[in-house]
């Protein structure tokens, strides 16, 4: 294997793919090193585990709170073994199809090893020197465990160590409401823990969307605290968390979800003359260049939206970048999606950001009891918000609260990438009794509040 390349990217994650593919495409040689295991953090402890874990527990908890008691339904214990076992298998076939196999089609190796900077223009993995004009660092992010009194006395989870459970505790205190910290409290009340979420609950969300899924928590059984833990502490059966308040809350086990800081231990950023901020996020520029011109970084290391399609755009960027080609990743109308039930989702910007942003908006927000389709299943936590300009009445943001509505979003960003008005939506078919009508029937609202028929 030769040691001097075109392009070295440190990582095999979704960034680090994505700027292989794109040096091959280019014609140009480049090598992958990875110092722990093939695929970085979507397939093996990420996305891909925690939606087969919230797809499963999610039939468990269809059963158990079906709408219509007229069909019978029943749900059992949970097979935790044979649960992890089959979320193990899917992890194996997805890394060897999707990474292995992609890199072997795309003719890329990779290399097995601990990659370090010596100096500016040197890289060794594991104190072999490996060469190359430019290289990429797409080494992904870890769990953050904060600075609370008490935390390092006790056997905490995090979301990696949760999804990897063999038993199922009796209950548990979730640590942050974010998105991981609302999919974790969610996925374990659904396969029979006691759950109390403590943190800031789904704080970057639209506050009628977030209460969308605060109601259905409620319903659901898993206690929410929105307020600060300073104190953590041992007892008899688990642990204790103390709030900013002074409430006490226990459980047999602590999961930890309070955000995730870069993974950029011992790469010898200093030497290389690369600059990070306080929590090792590395510091780029619009492509994705570091204050190196030689070494970019792509994917979640540098600090872009923790999303997997975006560590691949920014791995296409970074690559074209480094190898003389410079572009940008245009985020307009990016999406997002917490996989809790129901799904919270938005695309563009909420109503606190377009007013930040110096738009004139004006927002409608459809509930759901206007929603034929939330009607149908007899799902009453249902929601959907749209932002627009109110000069232009161009689309800025779309946010709901569905069964389903990372699908919605698919449409939403188009308009806002697009700049349709709210007028074009209503004016669009949209097929009934899907979630996604909820669009057309919410840029409706703009026109008029009076009701409407079915389709009118």
């Amino acid at each position: 294997m030769s040691d001097s390349y075109d392009l070295v990217v440190i990582g095999t994650g979704g960034a680090a793919m994505a700027a292989g593919i794109e040096a091959r495409s280019r014609g140009k040689s480049v090598l992958l090193i990875e110092h722990r295991v093939l695929g970085g953090t979507c397939v093996n402890i990420g996305c891909v585990p925690s939606k087969n874990l919230l797809a499963a527990a999610g039939q468990r908890h269809r059963a158990l709170s079906n709408p219509f008691p007229m069909v019978s339904t029943s749900a059992d214990g949970v097979d935790m073994p044979a649960l992890m076992a089959q979320k193990q298998e899917l992890i194996d076939r997805l890394v060897e199809h999707k990474y292995a196999a992609v890199a072997e089609a795309h003719g890329f190796p990779i290399r097995y090893g601990h990659a370090r900077f010596v100096d500016e223009q040197t890289l060794h993995v594991d104190g072999d020197p490996v060469t190359a004009p430019a290289y990429v660092v797409a080494t992904g992010v870890a769990p953050a465990i904060p600075d609370v009194p008490g935390i390092d006395e006790v056997d905490y989870l995090t979301s990696t160590t949760a999804m990897e459970q063999q038993s199922l505790p009796e209950s548990m205190v979730v640590l942050g409401g974010g998105y991981v910290g609302l999919e974790q409290a969610q996925l374990f009340a659904h396969v029979g823990v006691r759950v109390t979420l403590v943190g800031r609950f789904a704080p970057h969300t639209e506050p009628e969307i977030a209460g969308v899924l605060r109601s259905a928590f409620a319903e659901e059984g898993i206690a929410v605290i929105e307020e600060r833990g300073v104190a953590v502490s041992k007892t008899d059966d688990g642990v204790l968390v103390r709030t900013s308040s002074g409430a006490e809350v226990t459980g047999q086990r602590l999961l930890v979800a309070t955000g995730r800081f870069a993974d950029t231990g011992d790469l010898g950023l200093d030497a290389a003359g690369v600059k990070a901020d306080e929590r090792g996020f590395i510091l780029v520029d619009d492509n994705q260049r570091t204050t190196n011109p030689r070494i970019f970084a792509a994917g979640d290391v540098s600090g872009a939206p923790q999303y997997v399609y975006v560590a691949a755009q920014t791995g296409h960027v970074a690559a074209a970048g480094a190898l003389g080609q410079p572009s940008t990743v245009d985020y307009r109308g990016l999406p997002g999606v917490t996989f809790t039930t129901p799904q919270i989702a938005g695309a563009g910007l909420t109503e606190r950001d377009a007013l930040a942003r110096g738009h004139r908006c004006d927002c409608r927000v459809l509930g759901a009891q206007d929603i034929p389709r939330a009607l149908a299943n007899r799902d009453p936590h249902a929601a959907l918000k749209i932002v627009i300009d109110a000069d232009t009445r161009k689309v800025l943001g779309v946010h709901a609260a569905l069964d389903g509505a990372g699908d919605v979003m698919l449409a939403a960003t188009y308009a806002i990438k697009f700049g349709l008005t709210v007028d074009d939506i209503a004016d669009t078919w949209a097929p009934y009794l899907t979630m996604a009508e909820s669009l057309r029937i919410a840029a409706g609202l703009f026109r008029s509040t009076m009701p409407t028929s079915c389709c009118a």
